[in-house]
Protein backbone atom coordinates (compact mmCIF):
# COMPACT_ATOMS: atom_id res chain seq x y z
CA UNK A 1 0.00 0.00 0.00
CA UNK A 2 0.69 3.81 -0.19
CA UNK A 3 1.28 5.51 2.98
CA UNK A 4 0.48 9.15 2.95
CA UNK A 5 1.99 11.48 5.41
CA UNK A 6 2.30 15.64 4.84
CA UNK A 7 6.03 16.82 4.63
CA UNK A 8 6.76 17.51 8.03
CA UNK A 9 5.95 13.99 9.04
CA UNK A 10 8.57 12.67 6.17
CA UNK A 11 11.43 14.79 7.54
CA UNK A 12 10.72 13.73 10.91
CA UNK A 13 10.95 10.08 9.37
CA UNK A 14 14.18 10.90 7.71
CA UNK A 15 15.79 12.80 10.60
CA UNK A 16 15.36 9.20 12.07
CA UNK A 17 16.30 6.93 9.95
CA UNK A 18 19.54 9.13 9.55
CA UNK A 19 20.71 8.67 13.32
CA UNK A 20 23.36 5.38 13.13
CA UNK A 21 22.29 2.98 15.52
CA UNK A 22 25.29 0.47 17.12
CA UNK A 23 24.25 -2.10 14.81
CA UNK A 24 23.77 -0.25 12.04
CA UNK A 25 27.60 1.56 12.44
CA UNK A 26 28.82 -2.42 12.94
CA UNK A 27 27.20 -3.62 9.78
CA UNK A 28 28.41 -0.62 7.99
CA UNK A 29 32.04 -1.37 9.33
CA UNK A 30 31.72 -5.17 8.50
CA UNK A 31 30.80 -4.23 4.99
CA UNK A 32 33.70 -1.86 4.45
CA UNK A 33 36.24 -4.71 5.88
CA UNK A 34 34.39 -7.23 3.32
CA UNK A 35 34.95 -4.87 0.49
CA UNK A 36 38.48 -4.61 1.61
CA UNK A 37 39.07 -8.04 1.42
CA UNK A 38 37.19 -8.57 -1.95
CA UNK A 39 39.42 -6.05 -3.40
CA UNK A 40 42.59 -7.49 -2.53
CA UNK A 41 41.49 -10.70 -2.86
CA UNK A 42 41.76 -12.00 0.63
CA UNK A 43 39.77 -15.02 1.53
CA UNK A 44 39.45 -15.88 5.36
CA UNK A 45 37.23 -18.65 7.58
CA UNK A 46 36.95 -18.59 11.28
CA UNK A 47 35.39 -16.63 13.77
CA UNK A 48 35.50 -13.10 15.20
CA UNK A 49 39.02 -12.40 13.08
CA UNK A 50 41.03 -9.17 13.88
CA UNK A 51 40.57 -6.57 10.97
CA UNK A 52 43.63 -6.67 7.93
CA UNK A 53 45.60 -3.69 7.73
CA UNK A 54 46.05 -1.37 4.75
CA UNK A 55 49.57 0.27 6.26
CA UNK A 56 52.74 -1.04 8.07
CA UNK A 57 52.14 2.13 9.95
CA UNK A 58 48.96 0.78 11.23
CA UNK A 59 50.98 -2.16 13.05
CA UNK A 60 53.04 0.88 14.96
CA UNK A 61 49.61 2.49 16.01
CA UNK A 62 47.53 -0.18 16.44
CA UNK A 63 49.70 -3.47 17.56
CA UNK A 64 52.92 -1.62 19.04
CA UNK A 65 55.45 -3.21 16.85
CA UNK A 66 58.82 -2.07 17.75
CA UNK A 67 60.18 0.87 16.43
CA UNK A 68 63.65 -0.52 15.00
CA UNK A 69 61.71 -3.36 13.39
CA UNK A 70 59.26 -0.59 11.75
CA UNK A 71 62.71 1.34 10.72
CA UNK A 72 63.87 -2.32 9.28
CA UNK A 73 60.59 -3.02 7.66
CA UNK A 74 60.92 0.49 5.70
CA UNK A 75 64.66 0.18 4.94
CA UNK A 76 63.64 -3.27 3.43
CA UNK A 77 61.78 -1.55 0.73
CA UNK A 78 58.21 -2.49 2.25
CA UNK A 79 55.76 0.27 2.04
CA UNK A 80 52.73 -0.77 1.51
CA UNK A 81 51.91 -4.91 2.74
CA UNK A 82 51.36 -7.64 0.33
CA UNK A 83 47.53 -9.54 0.96
CA UNK A 84 49.08 -11.91 2.81
CA UNK A 85 50.65 -9.52 5.15
CA UNK A 86 47.64 -7.55 5.16
CA UNK A 87 45.35 -10.25 7.21
CA UNK A 88 47.88 -12.78 8.54
CA UNK A 89 50.16 -10.39 10.50
CA UNK A 90 46.76 -9.61 12.72
CA UNK A 91 45.83 -12.41 13.34
CA UNK A 92 48.80 -13.87 14.56
CA UNK A 93 49.15 -10.57 16.15
CA UNK A 94 46.32 -11.68 18.07
CA UNK A 95 47.94 -15.05 18.83
CA UNK A 96 45.40 -16.84 16.85
CA UNK A 97 46.73 -19.82 14.76
CA UNK A 98 46.89 -19.91 11.19
CA UNK A 99 46.99 -22.13 8.07
CA UNK A 100 47.97 -19.43 5.14
CA UNK A 101 48.14 -20.23 1.56
CA UNK A 102 49.81 -17.33 -1.23
CA UNK A 103 51.65 -17.51 -4.38
CA UNK A 104 55.59 -17.48 -4.46
CA UNK A 105 56.69 -13.91 -3.56
CA UNK A 106 53.81 -13.01 -2.43
CA UNK A 107 55.33 -11.94 1.23
CA UNK A 108 55.00 -15.02 3.47
CA UNK A 109 57.95 -14.66 5.08
CA UNK A 110 57.44 -11.41 6.46
CA UNK A 111 54.04 -12.01 7.21
CA UNK A 112 55.10 -14.34 9.90
CA UNK A 113 57.93 -13.13 11.25
CA UNK A 114 56.84 -9.88 12.41
CA UNK A 115 54.63 -11.39 14.89
CA UNK A 116 57.20 -13.67 15.54
CA UNK A 117 59.47 -10.96 16.74
CA UNK A 118 56.91 -8.57 18.42
CA UNK A 119 55.44 -11.56 20.51
CA UNK A 120 59.09 -12.34 21.59
CA UNK A 121 59.51 -8.41 22.90
CA UNK A 122 62.77 -8.25 23.41
CA UNK A 123 66.10 -10.68 23.18
CA UNK A 124 66.57 -12.53 26.52
CA UNK A 125 69.65 -14.83 26.98
CA UNK A 126 67.12 -17.95 27.35
CA UNK A 127 68.49 -20.00 24.61
CA UNK A 128 66.31 -20.55 22.05
CA UNK A 129 62.98 -19.01 22.14
CA UNK A 130 61.39 -19.52 18.56
CA UNK A 131 61.90 -22.50 16.04
CA UNK A 132 61.08 -22.13 12.12
CA UNK A 133 61.17 -25.44 10.78
CA UNK A 134 61.72 -25.34 7.33
CA UNK A 135 61.46 -28.17 4.72
CA UNK A 136 64.34 -26.85 1.87
CA UNK A 137 67.71 -25.33 3.03
CA UNK A 138 66.72 -22.64 0.28
CA UNK A 139 63.90 -21.54 2.00
CA UNK A 140 65.78 -21.97 5.61
CA UNK A 141 68.26 -19.60 4.08
CA UNK A 142 65.87 -17.21 2.61
CA UNK A 143 64.13 -17.02 6.21
CA UNK A 144 67.45 -16.75 8.15
CA UNK A 145 68.00 -13.57 5.60
CA UNK A 146 64.99 -12.12 6.28
CA UNK A 147 65.13 -12.58 10.01
CA UNK A 148 68.37 -10.85 10.30
CA UNK A 149 67.58 -7.64 8.05
CA UNK A 150 64.06 -7.45 10.11
CA UNK A 151 65.45 -8.07 13.55
CA UNK A 152 68.71 -5.58 12.80
CA UNK A 153 69.37 -3.34 15.90
CA UNK A 154 66.72 -5.15 17.98
CA UNK A 155 69.40 -7.20 20.09
CA UNK A 156 67.67 -10.99 18.89
CA UNK A 157 70.15 -13.45 17.72
CA UNK A 158 68.74 -14.94 14.63
CA UNK A 159 70.67 -18.69 13.81
CA UNK A 160 70.44 -21.21 11.49
CA UNK A 161 70.98 -24.83 12.20
CA UNK A 162 71.07 -27.23 9.09
CA UNK A 163 73.06 -30.12 10.77
CA UNK A 164 73.47 -31.15 14.12
CA UNK A 165 77.14 -31.98 13.89
CA UNK A 166 77.59 -28.23 13.11
CA UNK A 167 75.18 -26.99 15.53
CA UNK A 168 77.11 -29.26 18.17
CA UNK A 169 80.37 -27.04 17.03
CA UNK A 170 78.64 -24.06 17.31
CA UNK A 171 76.90 -23.84 20.45
CA UNK A 172 78.87 -26.54 22.26
CA UNK A 173 78.04 -30.60 22.88
CA UNK A 174 75.72 -30.42 25.35
CA UNK A 175 73.25 -28.07 23.20
CA UNK A 176 71.13 -31.05 21.62
CA UNK A 177 70.27 -31.78 25.56
CA UNK A 178 69.97 -27.96 26.62
CA UNK A 179 67.75 -27.24 23.68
Amino acid sequence: GIKWMSSLEAKFEDAKDKKPTAEKLERLRREKINRFRNQHRISVQGTDLPDPIATFEQLQEEYKVHPRIMENIQAAGFHVPTPIQMQAIPIMLHGRELLASAPTGSGKTLAFCIPLLTHLKQPRNKGFRALIISPTRELASQTHRELVKLAEGTGFRIHMIHKAAEAAKKFGPKSSKKF
